[in-house]
């Protein structure tokens, strides 16, 4: 299970709008019970098909590619007009016994392939999927209390994360959301979690909250960070140089890129990003 990056087509079989501005999407597909793991935080990327396409066009996959630069590389190779578009999503649950996998689209209006995809979605649509992989995997730190922050694309990947994690660690939750009504509720780890709620319709911003949350967060050893690049980036300084968390202790990623989509080059920031993930790693 989880060996090399899969390629693979999914089919919608319900939606449900779980706030104003998310619609949580329902799949199936005969592979998935050999992809999917029982782990929190299980990335993967969702193919998105081009105007007049009733599926997405994606090249097949070799055995003996089990990164997937090849794959990707024939990717890049199909005409623009035709590829499909590529965003990163975060499994929020999985129900083996019905094989149903459940993805959060955060709705931003009508000007994102992704937006627009999950605004209209309806049973049957299908979509590609690349990953998950355990490749990838990443563990979490170990912790007495953890921080979890992130905006609302990072919700279904903290979501998970408070499913998994032990009796013995609690949690806080700063997480950014436009307004109230983009609250709901998360799930309760054993060790208990505190959930802060940061509106941006009232000036209100993750980075400045986590920054200014004082000795709320005393007894914070290890932290979980997501969603914005540079919101991560600055919360991770904060982090590691005012509250002292080794480096080691802080797990990060940044989700999305302000002004920019995925389809845009990594900017220097991003591969900086990525190098001090691998270092991390090592």
């Amino acid at each position: 299970m989880g060996q090399g990056l899969p390629v693979t087509y999914v089919r919608v079989v319900g939606v449900e709008r779980v706030t104003p501005g998310t619609a949580r999407v329902s799949f199936t597909a005969d592979e998935l019970p050999g992809l999917l793991e029982d782990r929190p935080d299980q990335q993967m990327k969702l193919c998105l098909p081009r105007a007049g396409q009733a599926a997405p066009r994606l090249p097949e996959r070799s055995a003996d590619d089990p990164y997937g630069m090849r794959w990707y590389e024939a990717y890049l190779a199909v005409p623009e007009a035709e590829r499909p578009w590529m965003r990163g999503f975060t499994v929020r649950s999985y129900d083996r016994e019905r094989n149903v996998m459940a993805v959060d689209f955060v709705l931003h209006g009508a000007d994102g392939p992704a937006s627009r995809w999950g605004a209209a979605a309806r049973a049957g649509d299908v979509l590609g999927m690349v990953g998950p992989s355990s490749l990838y995997a990443r563990p979490l730190p170990a912790a007495r209390r953890m921080l979890l922050a992130g905006d609302e694309t990072a919700l279904p990947a903290i979501a998970t994360v408070l499913e998994a994690l032990p009796a013995g660690t609690g949690a806080v939750v700063y997480a950014e959301v436009a307004d109230a009504a983009e609250e709901r509720e998360l799930p309760a780890p054993p060790g208990g979690a505190e959930v802060r709620w940061v509106h941006r319709d009232r000036g209100g911003s993750l980075v400045a909250a986590v920054r200014g949350a004082g000795a709320d967060l005393d007894g914070v050893d290890a932290a979980w960070v997501a969603g914005e690049a540079s919101a991560v980036r600055a919360l991770r300084r904060h982090l590691v140089e005012d509250r002292e968390l080794p480096k080691s202790a802080v797990e990060f990623s940044g989700y999305w890129r302000r002004a920019l989509t995925q389809d845009d080059a990594p900017t220097e920031e991003d591969l900086a990003e990525a190098a001090e993930r691998a270092a991390d790693a090592s």
